[in-house]
């Protein structure tokens, strides 16, 4: 039995990607999902199941669509994958407090990579690694220019970001139970 964190991108308090997180805890019990739990409103969930990796995305993407009615991107990390992307965090003690992270499922072309990053971000900042993506954004975030959906289109490849506190309480988390 495998413990996985699941990762929604793209749920929304209306509308098309509305995924009730209540409604959603009780799709993946009954899609078979052991310990289903989720946490906060913004599309966070843990589960046990024997499946591997792609086959925990392609269920979990069937119980969105099927149970749910919401078309969205699905990512899996293990506690420890998470972890270390946050023991990874390149910014410095001062910075650490406005640095989100972006989890992919699949590495950006290396390529795309380096383009990317000769940009001039003005106070933002951005790293790369084989394992996400780190921003720093003093402002605001609504205000950032290296938003989830800048960065998916320079990068060519689905993320989603979550801040440190989440990804923290996640791993705490996944080690209950």
């Amino acid at each position: 039995m495998k413990r996985w964190i699941v990762l929604l991108r793209g749920v929304t308090p209306t509308g098309k990607n509305r995924v009730p997180m209540a409604d959603f805890r009780e799709a993946l019990g009954r899609a078979g999902f052991q310990n289903a739990r989720t946490w906060i409103q913004s599309g966070n969930a843990l589960v046990d199941t024997p499946l591997n990796r792609e086959e925990t995305i392609k269920a979990v993407s069937r119980v969105l669509a099927e149970d749910i009615g919401a078309d969205l991107t699905v990512i899996v990390k293990t506690a420890d994958e998470l972890r270390w992307v946050l023991d990874g965090n390149p910014f410095t003690d001062g910075l650490r407090e406005r640095v989100f992270y972006g989890q992919f499922q699949q590495q950006p072309d290396k390529a795309k990579v380096k383009a990317l990053l000769v940009n001039d971000f003005g106070e933002e900042k951005l790293v790369i690694t084989d394992w996400a993506v780190y921003c720093y954004i003093p402002g605001s975030a609504a205000r950032a220019k290296l938003t989830n959906a800048f960065l998916e289109r320079k990068l060519g490849v689905r993320l989603t970001t979550r801040n440190a506190n989440t990804l923290n309480k996640l791993v705490a988390l996944a080690k209950e139970i």
